[in-house]
């Protein structure tokens, strides 16, 4: 394994959450000399290095090169958000004598993927700490779940198909019932984790990942098999790229939450947060509400998301004549419909940088008969008009509990980000 490709495991890995993702971006961006700024803070440029944390789930990361803010903003977009389950208030529940756990999905997981899985649950929580409200991470780190499926004796038709009821069919295992386990026994883990009186917790944002490690397939290591790439591998490889660029204009790296539920939150791409931590940036500059805004004008985003490569079992699900493979280089993504932001200005763009870089590129519309989905391209605009590209690595069983990506892809993109932002 390849240091690239090793950095970009290890990061997913240690990222179970948004919450842990953006923990790791931070420690990346605070080991290369960038300094936090804080949202409720006069923003005071002290430097060229900066970086904003958002709700501890997103994160905006800037470099300020020697051009002037006229030039405008140098933007690669992702999320820090998986599909997953997300555990409910008053969880626990009882059932033929096991305990198992009230989750609700979050986002669109392929649901029979998670089946059999060891499983364990991070986020954060809220908590009182010598009479104030603390908010911090918590990983319960070891597997204490799974999803059982039900045997194919019980459901001889299972391989024709089935449908799952999330309220029934996908709630983990987590014990076996006895008088000891009580209606706050996953309070009571949380508070020995924490070293703190169940009764001190207020709330919690507690999410199930896959407990398994990434891992290297194929016959020459070809492909990356791991959970949450769709869209750590976006985010990684391109702050890695920031971290290694030497800014000639205004760079910025940005990771918001929420993507796979429609970016309606306060750290998601469907609202103001990115327009006001720009312009901000740009008042700290000396700058003034005129010229932020024909800094935008020539600004230019890449929106940088999973996109889907030609499954081998299912070639007649792709478009005839745009088919991604995996590993061989960012695919732009096209829609009529623009739930992808690409055209000929900003694709062409792109195909440059690609160019330059000496990175392939390949192309990806949907089936005209099947509709797709879509990235924080659309939405971004929709908040601050800005050109914009739609790009993304290809990926096999996109939304799987484990996606498989092109280990060649991690140095593709890389490299054509640091060509974008140098």
């Amino acid at each position: 394994m390849n240091s690239r490709v090793e950095g970009l495991v290890n990061f997913i890995d240690k990222s179970m959450t948004a919450h842990f993702a953006v923990k790791n971006m931070e420690n990346l961006l605070v080991e290369n000399d960038y300094t936090e700024l804080k949202l409720e803070e006069e923003f005071k440029l002290n430097g060229k290095k900066f970086y904003v944390k958002i709700d501890d789930t997103a994160l905006l990361a800037i470099n300020i090169g020697d051009k002037k803010l006229e030039d405008g903003f140098k933007i690669i977009g992702s999320h820090t958000d998986s599909p997953t389950f997300r555990i409910k208030r008053n969880p626990v529940m009882k059932s033929a004598g096991n305990i198992i756990l009230n989750t609700e999905v979050y986002g669109g997981p392929i649901l029979y993927t998670w089946m059999d899985r060891l499983l364990s649950a991070a986020g954060r929580i809220s908590f009182f700490k010598e009479g104030k409200i603390v908010t911090e991470l918590i990983d319960f780190k070891k597997p204490i779940f799974t999803i059982p499926s039900l045997a194919i004796h019980m459901n001889r038709e299972v391989n024709k198909g089935f449908e799952f009821n999330a309220q029934k069919h996908t709630l983990p295992l987590m014990a076996l019932d006895s008088e000891e386990m009580k209606e706050d026994l996953l309070l009571n883990e949380m508070a020995k984790i924490k070293g703190i009186d169940s009764k001190d917790i207020l709330d919690y944002d507690l999410y199930i990942y896959d407990t398994a490690k990434g891992e290297l397939v194929g016959l020459k290591e070809e492909f990356i098999s791991q959970g949450r790439q769709d869209n750590l591998f976006m985010a990684y490889t391109s702050l890695i790229a920031l971290l290694e660029s030497n800014a000639s204009g205004i760079n910025v790296f940005l990771a918001t939450d929420n993507e796979e539920v429609g970016s309606t939150s306060y750290a998601g791409a469907d609202s103001p947060v990115l327009g006001r931590i720009l312009e901000r940036v740009a008042i700290a500059l000396g700058a003034n509400r005129e010229e932020y805004l024909r800094a935008l004008e020539n600004s230019f985003l890449i929106s940088a998301d999973a996109a889907h490569a030609v499954h081998p079992n299912f070639t007649e699900k792709a478009d005839p004549t745009n088919q991604p493979i995996l590993g061989g280089g960012p695919v732009i993504k096209y829609a009529a419909s623009r739930s992808y932001t690409s055209d000929a200005y900003s694709a062409g763009k792109f195909i440059d940088m690609c160019t330059k870089a000496k990175v392939p590129f390949q192309t990806y519309h949907n089936r005209s008969d099947v509709k797709g989905g879509s990235t924080i391209g659309p939405i971004s605009q929709s908040q601050i008009a800005i050109k914009s590209v739609d790009i993304g690595m290809s990926t096999l069983g996109m939304h799987s509990a484990r996606e498989l990506t092109g280990a060649s892809d991690v140095a593709h993109f890389i490299n054509v980000f640091k060509e974008f932002y140098k």
